[in-house]
């Protein structure tokens, strides 16, 4: 048998079919467009992905040469904290979705944090209070979208993260469709109590958000309901995770103190904590790893980096210095070093560990000297750095150094950025044989659902390494690498 995962991403969505040994045997993906109305605005079109996510569906299942009689299961994993509000009656989006990356609600979100600060809400949440987060996005389209508080009040509208929309689309939209989320989703919206793994009253009144439009949180790996109106009719919806956990989940980090780090769009490190909630004092959010059924939930650290890849992208895009992704290694690679040359890639302020919605981008160390060489080279490491600062602290939060981090996402494959990030960490970086662990994970736990799997050693027994790296550098040289760097990030603040 085979499981299908639904990847829907921040920048595509794809579709990837895993036979009953976790391997790949077919692939889909669909761009999408980024709406950027305004400075600090990111949006998405639901309507886009949903009709994205019917191709990439049948592209899939035709490279595999199955079809729905094949398929035991469906997995879905998303993009986290982008939020959409929809017609319960018709299915049309009364808005465009707004991104995780978004910053419009700063003003709203400080007004909050005034009274109590940032942390506010954490010992409840396990979260800051900071634009990242669903709640203030919610709130913003009810008071900004012409008659949608009134409407959402009424029931008449429903929220949800895309894992939402989707299930609700795959399930039958207006015709029945299925309304409800998983306990990772929930827990990045600012407006679920971690412990009770329910939406909080305290919280929607604070937010101003009706429990009315709501989806029902429920286990990680369930079947939520069949696929209706799709190439995959008939086929148990049976996993849903957000997609740092559903990572997490891909490379078998199922006991504390294992972990992962996703290089994508962001870059994610999640360290599990097993069933003990771990309150931060350095900067990490505390979040759902997952939940099994009804079995207790697992629960996680993750430093939250808001931008790794789109650095790349934005070299590729917005200076013109490489045409495609993969060229910034090889660009990176005509020269020796970074020249002197620093970026801080502030977009869109500063998540884990600083939470400074203030500070803003700045390449710094510039000479005559200085090349679109030394440039991508400090772009590629700006990416580990980052890590490296998020690692800092679970060392911190948990008392326990990490011996290993295994890496996945669109980046590792560049031997590049592998080996500084291996040496500005001290610990080997280990790379597994399948890097789309996103999508591995979402089907992972869809099959566990139906039984396709029996259990986290079946799922252990077939993780295999394709890739190791192992520190260069001595402890001065990094530490010296590091104090630079941080020097470099305080440059940053108190910007906007």
């Amino acid at each position: 048998m085979h499981i299908v995962a639904i990847d829907q991403g921040t920048t595509s969505t794809r579709a990837i079919v895993f036979d009953d040994e976790g391997r790949i045997a077919g692939v889909g993906q669909r761009e999408h467009e980024q709406v950027l109305p305004r400075p600090g605005w990111v949006e998405h079109d639901p309507k886009e992905i949903w009709t994205n996510v019917q191709d990439v569906l049948r592209l899939a299942l035709e490279q595999a040469q199955v079809t729905a009689s094949d398929v035991a299961a469906i997995g879905i994993t998303n993009q986290r904290e982008t939020v959409m509000v929809w017609d319960r009656a018709t299915g049309e989006p009364i808005a465009n979705a707004i991104v995780w990356q978004d910053t419009r609600t700063q003003d709203f979100v400080d007004s909050l944090a005034a009274d109590g600060g940032v942390r506010r809400f954490a010992a409840k949440t396990g979260l800051p209070l900071a634009t990242y987060f669903s709640a203030s996005k919610i709130r913003w389209i009810l008071d900004n979208v012409d008659g949608a508080r009134v409407r959402a009040e009424a029931g008449e509208l429903l929220f949800g993260t895309p894992d939402t929309w989707l299930l609700w689309n795959l399930t039958g939209g207006a015709e029945g469709g299925v309304h409800a989320t998983d306990v990772t989703n929930a827990s990045r919206t600012l407006l679920m109590d971690l412990r009770t793994l329910q939406w909080d009253d305290d919280l929607l009144r604070e937010f101003g958000v009706p429990r009315a439009m709501l989806p029902e949180i429920r286990s990680s790996a369930e079947v939520y309901g069949t696929a209706a109106g799709t190439v995959l009719d008939g086929v148990p919806i049976a996993a849903i995770l957000g997609d740092q956990q559903a990572a997490t989940f891909g490379q078998t980090a199922f006991d504390a103190g294992e972990s992962k780090n996703t290089y994508g769009t962001g870059n994610f490190l999640i360290v599990n904590t097993g069933e003990e909630i771990v309150d931060s004092s350095n900067g990490l959010i505390t979040t759902v790893a997952y939940r099994i059924g009804t079995d207790a939930p697992r629960y996680a650290l993750e430093g939250s980096i808001a931008v790794s890849g789109s650095l790349v992208q934005w070299l590729r895009d917005n200076l013109g210095i490489i045409s495609q992704s993969p060229e910034v290694e090889e660009l990176a690679l005509t020269v020796d070093d970074n020249g002197g040359v620093t970026i801080v890639p502030a977009f869109s302020g500063l998540f884990a560990p600083y939470w400074r919605p203030d500070a803003r981008g700045a390449i710094l160390g510039l000479t005559r000297f200085a090349n679109k060489g030394h440039i991508a080279r400090a772009a590629l490491e700006a990416v580990a750095l980052q890590s490296r600062d998020v690692l800092d602290a679970v060392v911190a939060d948990t008392g326990r150094p990490v011996q290993e981090l295994r890496v996945d996402g669109g980046m590792v494959g560049n031997d590049t950025l592998m080996r500084f990030q291996t040496d500005v960490l001290g610990v080997p970086v280990i790379r597994p044989a399948i890097v789309e662990t996103t999508a591995l994970g979402a089907a992972y736990a869809a099959g566990l659902a139906v039984g396709v799997w029996s259990g986290p050693d079946e799922l252990r027994a077939m993780w295999r390494e394709d890739g190791r790296w192992e520190p260069a550098i001595d402890d001065e040289e990094r530490e010296r690498i590091v104090a630079h760097w941080r020097k470099a990030v305080e440059r940053t603040f108190d910007w906007a």
